[in-house]
C-alpha cells in the first residue's frame, strides 16, 4: 500500500480517494485510527483545500455509514460477506458506494470508473471485474437511503 503515496496526478479527486483508501486499509489492517492516517497522509501528500476536505469527508462518510454499505455490499454479493472480502476490494467499495449512493458526492458512472481504477491499480487481478459487477448491480438498486432522510 506504500504505492498510494506516489499516486501520481497530484491535487486530483483521485488522489484524495487513494489516501482514503489507504487510510482506510491501514485501519482495517493494521489497526490503526484511520482519521489520523488520513490527516498523516494528507501532510505527507500536501494535500491542501477542497481536495483535502473532500478526502475528509468521504472518510467521515464511510465511516459513519459503514454498517449500511456493508449491508448493501453483502445483499449485493452474498457469496462474499464483507468480513471475507480483501481489505482493498471492500474499502473501494466502500468508497465508491458512498460517493454515488449515500450522498450523492459524484455520478455514478464516474464513481464506478474511479472504483474500477483504482481496482485495477491496487487489486488482484480479478478486482476491477468483481468492483465493477457488485457497484453495477448496487447502482442500479439504490438500496442506501441518502443524507438527509
Amino acid at each position: 500500500m506504500t504505492a498510494l503515496r506516489r499516486a501520481s496526478g497530484k491535487g486530483s479527486r483521485r488522489l484524495a480517494r487513494q489516501l482514503v483508501l489507504q487510510a482506510l486499509y491501514e485501519m482495517d489492517v493494521g489497526g490503526h485510527d484511520s482519521t489520523g492516517a488520513l490527516e498523516r497522509l494528507i501532510e505527507e501528500t500536501k494535500l491542501q483545500g477542497e481536495l483535502a476536505e473532500f478526502a475528509r469527508s468521504l472518510l467521515r462518510g464511510v465511516l459513519e455509514h459503514r454498517a449500511e454499505i456493508d449491508a448493501v455490499i453483502e445483499k449485493t454479493a452474498p457469496a462474499w460477506p464483507t468480513a471475507q472480502l480483501a481489505p482493498i476490494d471492500r474499502n473501494i467499495l466502500r468508497i465508491a458506494i458512498r460517493e454515488f449512493l449515500v450522498d450523492n458526492l459524484t455520478p455514478v458512472g464516474a464513481a464506478i470508473n474511479e472504483a474500477v481504477e483504482l481496482a485495477k491499480k491496487y487489486g488482484s487481478n480479478s478486482s476491477s471485474k468483481f468492483i465493477n459487477g457488485v457497484l453495477g448491480s448496487v447502482s442500479v438498486s439504490g438500496t442506501v437511503a441518502q443524507e438527509g432522510d
